[in-house]
């Protein structure tokens, strides 16, 4: 199956990865930046449960970066930390289409590295644990998580 255009695409021109493209690893890795990694993660979570498509995601990002060589660039804790915060998120919405959800939550589609950064001192989420597990926020911002 080719890259999709979801339902009300967030950038209307924009065409996404697949789920089966990305568990595949059979998706065009310069297609594949920061937006694309969310909404294959929302894909998976309209899919399945939380701990499922959780573990579809980080299963097959692993995957992806040994297929690319580029095994050094997985983070867990990144990974997860997008993982509840998309789901949590979703959660709280009433409209369940991809561009409702990209609209209400820019700063999820947008700059992971601002976003990441109102809850990790840079270093703990670059500390060699952080990418081999996830670690919990150290920020004291949590009351705003569900916030964009």
């Amino acid at each position: 199956m080719s890259g999709v255009v979801p339902e009300s695409a967030h950038n209307s021109s924009r065409i996404f990865p697949s789920v089966d493209e990305f568990e595949s690893g059979t998706l065009d890795p310069e297609a594949f930046d920061h937006e694309a990694h969310v909404y294959i993660a929302w894909r998976l979570l309209q899919e399945d449960t939380f701990s499922v498509a959780s573990h579809r995601f980080t299963s097959a990002l692993r995957k992806l970066t040994r297929k690319l060589g580029i095994e050094g660039k997985y983070h867990e804790t990144i990974s997860w930390f997008y993982m509840v915060l998309i789901a949590e998120r979703r959660s709280q919405q009433k409209r369940t289409d991809w561009n409702s959800f990209a609209e209400a939550n820019p700063d999820l589609v947008s700059d992971a590295m601002k976003l990441l950064a109102r809850y990790y001192s840079s270093e703990r989420l670059w500390s060699s644990l952080a990418k081999r597990q996830f670690l919990l926020p150290d920020r004291s911002d949590l009351a705003s998580v569900n916030r964009p």
